[in-house]
């Protein structure tokens, strides 16, 4: 590592990040805001919804007014409820890719514009609201949908506690979720999109996004236990493509798979924690080929968060999720993809961070990936593949993030938002080993990632 920090190609990174933060940083006022519709329609900066002043990580209100289908607020604006977003980006690993990191990309030291978002997000009618996001892959370079959660709420009492009650049709297992610890909204929020990443993750972890298409029924009773349940269906291929998901070659699910979602939640003083379990089951086509049958997964989920406000403007937020999967794969041992008919996989992911003013967060995160060897689902490879068959990767993340805007007295407001955050991911274990993990002389600690992002929103 200590080679790589001194290399001329890490110099000339940070130099790049240092003139951009600086830059940055000399264009801001001191006095700052943003997050467009949603803060729009309710009058309120972004702060009170989000714990560092931006999305997505929520505050309990933020995460009420999600429950609550997006749908309160009542100031008034002509504007309609539409956002746009676009993240821009620097990606340095430790060894460069050879033949480049992505398709008209270097092998090394690249700048990219990894996304632009247009968003509805805001009521409809009534009780009904929604989030709902399109998106330019400046990467893959094209355009497809994206997250989807379009919601009805509705509030009554029973007993004398107060229950909401509402619907999600959603296109993502846990995007609808009001807690930072399950897949969709988990941390780190962005990443870079030219960085090698670990071969294995449970299904519930974005294997389904975009493909499916899902109906959930949920209540909150007495601001104390959350209760979800619901079933998601694939989308027919053609819409998938009329939507720009290009689904040739994905696993499929077969008919409907149902999804679940628990949740204890309390504030006690200056202290928030909830605690849950969340799962997914789900037979499925491996490859699209239903020609040996069909696989059969089951995630189950356990999640719990903090939030400590330590006072008006400062606080300490943690979060903690572990993911079990077991894999029943007759059909992709009949197809030769699997070298077992059963397996099981793991993933254990922690986060914390200290957020100073809502303005500046300093993060760590640890993640753990573990399972069954299986050289067919693991096969070797150069720099993806695994050498021995196996899945585990494990490694930390330390992130640092600047958000100006956002605040009550905030510039522009509620028109413009800016996150800046620099990220250093380093890998112990890499699909299966630390030293030679693909049979072709890459090591783990050469996936480590330096990344510099500046995310805008309007």
């Amino acid at each position: 590592m200590l080679n790589w920090i001194c290399s001329a190609n890490l110099r000339r990174s940070l130099n790049f990040i240092a003139i951009a933060f600086a830059g940055l940083m000399s264009l801001v006022p001191h006095n700052a805001h943003a997050l467009p519709s949603y803060a729009r329609q309710t009058g309120l900066p972004c702060q009170t919804c989000h714990t560092i002043a931006f999305g997505p990580a929520l505050t309990p209100y933020g995460q009420t007014f999600k429950l609550n289908a997006y749908a309160w607020g009542s100031a008034e604006n002509s504007f309609p409820p539409i956002a746009a977003m676009q993240v821009s980006s620097f990606t340095n690993t430790q060894k460069g890719q050879d033949g480049g990191a992505a398709p008209h990309f270097a092998s090394n030291d690249n700048v990219a514009a990894d996304q632009t978002s247009l968003f509805y997000g805001g009521r409809i009618a009534g009780p009904v609201g929604a989030f709902v996001q399109v998106t330019y892959d400046g990467v893959a370079q094209r355009l497809a949908w994206d997250n989807l959660d379009i919601r009805f709420a509705k509030s009554l009492k029973v007993a004398g506690k107060p229950v909401v009650y509402g619907l999600s049709l959603n296109n993502n297992p846990t995007v609808q979720d009001l807690w930072n610890s399950t897949p969709a909204w988990s941390f780190p929020y962005e990443s870079s999109p030219l960085a090698p990443t670990p071969a294995a993750a449970p299904a519930i972890e974005g294997a389904f996004a975009t493909q499916v298409g899902g109906l959930t029924a949920y209540t909150m009773i007495d601001d104390l236990l959350y209760l979800e349940g619901g079933a998601y269906r694939e989308l027919p291929h053609r819409l998938q493509s009329q939507l720009g998901v290009g689904p040739s070659g994905e696993t499929t699910i077969k008919g409907f798979s149902p999804y679940w979602r628990a949740a204890l939640q309390h504030q006690l003083g200056s202290v928030y924690a909830s605690v849950g379990t969340f799962g997914m089951a789900a037979h499925v086509r491996p490859g699209g080929d239903d020609s040996m049958g069909e696989d059969h997964l089951t995630d189950f989920g356990f999640d719990s968060t903090a939030q400590w406000q330590l006072n008006k403007a400062n606080a300490l937020n943690a979060n903690l999720t572990f993911v079990h999967e077991n894999q029943k794969l007759p059909a992709s041992f009949a197809l030769g993809a699997s070298a077992n008919t059963f397996n099981t996989l793991n993933s254990m992911r922690f986060n914390a961070a200290y957020v100073w003013r809502q303005t500046i967060s300093a993060s760590i995160g640890s993640f753990d990936i573990h399972g069954s060897n299986d050289s067919g689902l693991y096969a070797p490879g150069a720099i993806s593949g695994s050498a021995s068959g196996s899945p585990n990767s494990r490694g930390l993340i330390y992130q640092l993030e600047y958000v100006p805007f956002g605040k009550f007295n905030s510039y522009l407001k509620p028109w413009v938002n800016v996150r800046l955050g620099l990220q250093y991911t380093a890998y112990s274990r890499f699909n299966g080993d630390g030293d030679n993990y693909d049979g072709n002389g890459r090591n783990a600690g050469d996936n480590n990632t330096l990344y510099f992002f500046v995310w805008l929103a309007g």
